[in-house]
C-alpha cells in the first residue's frame, strides 16, 4: 500500500515538473447556471477533485486547544457518523506549537498541550479512517503571534509536515512578510509540498487580499475568497456576496473558500444555519465544521447530516453555484449538477416573510421543461413542475431543491 501511494504520488511529481499546468475543463455556457468555458488550471497533486470536508478547531476554540481534544474529535467524527458522509479532515488551526523552533530550526509541536507530538496525533487520526490537517503562515509568525510562521523555511517545514503524517496545510497571511506579496510568497509553500514526498492538501488562506481566485489554482486546492467569517447573520450573508463573483474560476481541484462553518456555535439561528449551510454547499465551498462536535444538539446535527445537501456539494461536475436573480432581498442561487440535474435555492434574505420564485428562465431551463423537484430540507418530491417553482419563506429562510428534468424535455 505504501509503495503503491509513493509510486503514484512520484508520476505526479514527474508530470507536474515537465508541466506548470493544464486546461482541466471546458464548460457550456448556454445558461446560466452552467459555469462559464474557461480552461483552468489546476494544482497537479490529485487532491481535492470535489470540495474538502471535515473539521477545523478555531471557529469555536481558538487558541484553546490540546490534543486530547483533538483525538475527542476524531472520535466524535467516527462515533456520529460524519465521517462516512464525507467528512475527513480533522485541521489544528493555530496555537499548536512553541513560540521558537529548535536547535535544527524545526517547528516544535507545544509540550504542554500536545506532549505526545504531531506525529503520534496523525498517527491516531490515521486509525481512525481520518486524516489530519495543520496550520502554519507565509509570514514569519502565525495570526495568534505564539509560534514562528514558515516564511524562509518552507521546504524545512513541509518536509517535517509530511514526516508527522499531516494530510493538510491551512496556510495563513500574517505579520512580517518581508515585503513579499501573496503571489510570491504562497507558491514557495506550494512547491516545497509537492517536493515533501508526501500529498498535502493545500488551503491557502490570504483572505482575498490580491483575487487569488484568478491566480491560486496553480497554486493550491483552495483559495480564501473573503476574511475570516463571524457567527452572525451579517458576517455570513457579506462572506456569501463576496465569494460570489468568484464562482467561474472553481472546479475539482481547486475551489473558492469562502470561510468555515458557524452552524452550531449558537450565533444564527437554526433557519440561518439552513440557509448557511445551504449556500456554502451550493457554491461548493469547503465543508469545514467550525463547532463542538463532541456536543452538538439535534439541530445542529441535523443540518451538519444532512445527506442530500452534502451530495450538492459533492457532485463530481464540480461546477459552483451562484445568485441568478435577487430583487429586494428575495434570492434566487442555482448551479448546474451531473446528469442534466439544477440544484435551486429560494432565499428570504429581507426582515419579514415573502414568497421567493424562481422561474425556468432564471436558472437556465427552458419553456415546458416538466421537472421532478426534490426538497432537500424536507426529504419529499413533487412531480411534474413546469415554469416555475415558488415557496413561502419566513425571514431568513430558505429552501433547496434538485431539479430533475425529465427525460423527454432535457435540452
Amino acid at each position: 500500500m505504501e509503495a503503491s501511494l509513493s509510486l503514484c504520488w512520484l508520476v505526479l511529481l514527474l508530470i507536474a515538473s515537465s508541466s506548470s499546468s493544464y486546461a482541466a475543463r471546458l464548460f457550456d455556457a448556454t445558461s446560466p447556471v452552467s459555469p462559464p468555458q474557461l480552461a483552468r488550471y489546476s494544482l497537479l497533486n490529485g487532491l481535492a477533485l470535489t470540495p474538502p470536508m471535515g473539521w477545523n478547531s478555531w471557529n469555536h476554540f481558538g487558541c484553546n486547544i490540546n490534543e486530547d481534544l483533538i483525538k475527542q474529535t476524531a472520535d466524535a467524527m467516527v462515533s456520529t457518523g460524519l465521517s462516512s458522509l464525507g467528512y475527513q479532515y480533522i485541521n489544528i488551526d493555530d496555537c499548536w506549537g512553541e513560540p521558537a523552533r529548535d536547535s535544527q530550526g524545526n517547528l516544535v509541536a507545544k509540550a504542554s498541550t500536545f506532549p505526545s507530538g504531531i506525529k503520534t496525533l496523525a498517527d491516531y487520526v490515521h486509525a481512525k479512517g481520518l486524516m489530519l490537517g495543520i496550520y502554519s503562515d507565509a509570514g514569519t509568525q502565525t495570526c495568534s503571534k505564539r509560534q514562528p510562521g514558515s516564511l524562509g523555511h518552507e521546504d524545512r517545514d513541509a518536509k517535517t509536515f509530511a514526516s508527522w503524517g499531516v494530510d493538510y496545510l491551512k496556510y495563513d497571511n500574517c505579520e512580517d512578510t518581508h515585503s513579499l506579496s501573496p503571489k510570491e510568497r504562497y507558491p514557495i509553500m506550494s512547491e516545497a509540498l509537492l517536493k515533501s514526498g508526501r500529498p498535502i492538501l493545500f488551503s491557502l488562506c490570504e483572505w482575498g487580499v490580491q483575487d487569488p481566485a484568478t491566480w491560486a489554482s496553480s497554486v493550491g486546492n483552495s483559495w480564501r475568497t473573503t476574511g475570516d467569517i463571524a457567527d452572525n447573520w451579517n458576517s455570513m450573508t457579506s462572506r456569501a456576496d463576496e465569494n460570489d463573483k468568484w464562482a467561474s474560476y472553481a472546479g475539482p481541484g481547486g475551489w473558492n473558500d469562502p470561510d468555515m462553518l458557524e452552524v452550531g456555535n449558537g450565533g444564527m439561528t437554526t433557519e440561518e444555519y439552513k440557509a448557511h449551510f445551504s449556500i456554502w454547499a451550493l457554491v461548493k465551498a469547503p465543508l469545514l465544521i467550525g463547532c463542538d462536535i463532541r456536543a452538538m444538539d439535534d439541530a445542529t446535527y441535523g443540518i451538519l447530516s444532512n445527506k442530500e445537501v452534502i451530495a450538492v456539494n459533492q457532485d463530481k461536475l464540480g461546477g459552483q453555484g451562484k445568485r441568478v436573480k435577487s430583487k429586494n432581498d428575495l434570492e434566487v442561487w442555482a448551479g448546474p449538477l451531473s446528469n442534466h440535474k439544477v440544484a435551486v435555492i429560494l432565499w428570504n434574505r429581507s426582515s419579514t416573510n415573502a414568497t421567493v420564485t424562481a422561474s425556468w428562465s432564471d436558472i437556465g431551463l427552458k419553456p415546458g421543461t416538466l421537472v421532478d423537484a426534490r426538497d432537500l430540507w424536507t426529504h419529499s418530491t413533487v412531480s411534474s413542475v413546469s415554469g416555475e417553482i415558488s415557496a413561502e419563506l419566513e425571514s431568513h429562510a430558505c429552501k433547496m431543491y434538485v431539479l430533475t428534468p425529465h427525460s423527454t424535455t432535457r435540452s
